[in-house]
């Protein structure tokens, strides 16, 4: 896997080379810094310095380091906003909105009535029949990979 590529504006920003980029903080093997189009106020991104499209490609030792990371920055966005809540947001490819194929995290503070609302349809329900078909499915493939 490449380490950069010259094309990615989240590489850019990992390596330094966006000046315009609001670092919020960094580590070895992040950067966490501000969206262009905050949903909220406070909405902070944390990237991997290695280029890795999305989380489904990253490897267990960047994965682990971005969670250690996430954990770290949101711990400074609650004590420095003290938002209600907070979402931890990934999206893989187009379908999911993923609009920048560097693996990101979104952490999101959240206040009643702000602007994004809901994320979760009211009727997310699924017949048993589908439950077992989908846990029919997944469970081999989880049990392959432990």
């Amino acid at each position: 896997m490449d380490q950069t590529q010259k094309d990615c504006p989240f590489c850019a920003i990992a390596t330094g080379d966006d000046p315009n980029a609001d670092l919020v903080c960094a580590g070895r093997h992040w950067v966490a810094f501000f969206p262009l189009h905050p949903a909220t106020p406070g909405h902070t991104l944390v990237i991997p310095r290695i280029h890795v499209p999305d989380l489904w490609s990253a490897d267990e030792e960047t994965g682990t380091e971005l969670m250690r990371a996430v954990i770290k920055v949101g711990n400074a966005i609650q004590a420095a906003l003290s938002p209600e809540g907070m979402n931890l947001i990934s999206s893989a490819g187009s379908v999911a909105e993923q609009t920048i194929f560097h693996l990101h995290l979104h952490l999101v503070p959240r206040t009643k009535g702000d602007r994004l609302g809901p994320i979760w349809p009211d009727d997310a329900e699924l017949a048993a029949e589908a439950r077992a078909e989908l846990l029919a499915r997944i469970r081999p493939e989880c049990e392959q990979r432990a």
